[in-house]
């Protein structure tokens, strides 16, 4: 079984769900004028420029897809398509307390990383009433400016759709706003918008052809894009939180000893200190520095937990606080529940109002994982694990936690497990393993 939701609470069988079958239409033409008051000022502070690429004569409808790596992305994408309307895929904290003015502007609404049919058919929806659909298929924001995982059912998507398929890859957002450190530096930023398939080619492609199109074409490193146009950044606190996503020594090997202040990242255990310079490299004081680029450490604690998975060593156990989000009225808290992340995928065991609770997804059934560095500057870090009645903001209570190495291992198990599916299957019969 790929996912099992056991979830028994006697007051919220009664609560209000997200209607995500709700029709999209167009944005109101009242509130564009609003829209683009809110996008333009920001347009022309950072001097943000936009190339556009084989984008003669193309017009509505069509479906455009936007890497992701800070709120600016709306502000800038909404831009570069004026003066045409556009229908949002947001995420359901989006709609808290403004549900009917996100829909209104024509937002759809979608709980991350679920298979959600409803949100294909609005979007032929928005396909058929001539207007441009507008997916962030990476549904996060980048955690360290460079592409995340994309969905492979993007391919089959797109051939639905049947329309022109635009990109549009902005530089420099997560430079200017970091997913761990967010802000506003001022930063000028730039954006390739890019028709990348001609509706008539798509009978041409198979869907793994057209994802690995869009794949090639969302390959992006803000770090290296910062060094290559000399983007400097003065600010004095530029490291302040990046060990939220560097959580793991590379010159010890610790795990979660990790800190910053200042321009400095450091270790707590071994002691050791790099200085983030001000093109947003890495400088270790007075030794040798592992990883000048901050994605390249990442990607070895990449290869880290999936060699601990590999071993078939990967486990976490935490007691969390549990908020859930069943509708755009708010927060639901439900208590404390143990939250379990192993080889076997999640589980989160809680009560609520006397009635016990309980979640399990297993690896095979998320490709990825949301998360929240000091989400809503109340509970701390947080994972959040969605079905589509409802969204469980979990954060951890412990101190040796990391949400970013929780998401890496929902990654990197995903992918053990399927690339590997057959070899495991063979040996759980045969009892090899």
């Amino acid at each position: 079984m790929l996912q099992k939701v056991i979830i028994i609470m006697s007051d919220n069988e009664k609560i209000k769900r997200f209607d995500l079958n709700k029709r999209p239409h167009k944005p109101l033409f009242l509130l564009m004028p609003v829209i683009w008051m809110m996008c333009f000022p920001d347009y022309w502070i950072r001097r943000a420029k936009i190339k556009k690429e084989d984008m003669e004569g193309i017009k509505p409808p069509f479906l455009m897809l936007c890497n992701h790596n800070a709120f600016l992305d709306f502000k800038i994408a909404s831009v570069a398509v004026f003066p045409y309307r556009t229908n949002n895929v947001v995420a359901v904290d989006g709609f808290i307390k403004r549900e009917w003015l996100l829909r209104a502007v024509g937002c759809l609404v979608k709980r991350k990383f679920t298979n959600d049919i409803s949100l294909v058919k609005n979007l032929l929806r928005v396909i058929q009433n001539k207007n441009i659909a507008v997916l962030y298929p990476e549904a996060r924001y980048s955690l360290c400016g460079t592409n995340a995982v994309l969905p492979k059912s993007l391919g089959k998507l797109v051939k639905l759709l049947g329309v022109d398929v635009v990109t549009f890859i902005c530089h420099g957002h997560h430079i200017n706003s970091p997913f761990w450190n967010l802000g506003n530096r001022g930063v000028k930023t730039t954006a390739e918008m890019k028709l990348l398939i001609r509706a008539q080619d798509l009978d041409k492609l198979t869907a793994d052809e057209i994802n690995d199109k869009i794949n090639d074409a969302f390959i992006y490193d803000d770090f290296a894009w910062q060094k290559e146009n000399g983007v400097k950044i003065i600010d004095a606190n530029r490291a302040e939180g990046l060990h939220k996503v560097l959580y793991q020594c590379p010159a010890c090997e610790t795990e979660y000893q990790m800190d910053s202040k200042g321009n400095e990242i450091f270790c707590k255990s071994c002691g050791k200190v790099w200085e983030m310079t001000e093109f947003g490299e890495l400088k270790a004081k007075n030794e040798i520095t592992e990883f000048s680029h901050i994605p390249d450490w990442y990607e070895w604690e990449r290869e880290q937990v999936r060699a601990e998975i590999e071993r078939g060593r990967y486990n976490f156990y935490d007691k969390v606080i549990v908020r859930s989000l069943p509708n755009s009225s708010g927060y639901i808290d439900l208590g404390i529940a143990d939250f379990v992340h192993n080889m076997d995928g999640f589980l989160i065991k809680g009560e609520y109002n006397g009635k016990p609770y309980k979640m399990e997804k297993s690896p095979q059934s998320l490709y990825s994982c949301h998360i929240e560095y000091e989400y809503l500057g109340k509970y701390g870090d947080c994972v959040d694990i969605n079905t589509l009645d409802d969204t469980y903001y979990c954060y951890p209570q412990g101190d040796s936690f990391s949400v970013t190495k929780i998401a890496l291992a929902t990654e990197e198990m995903y992918k053990y497990y399927t690339e590997n599916s057959e070899i495991i299957q063979y040996a759980l019969k045969t009892q090899i393993v």
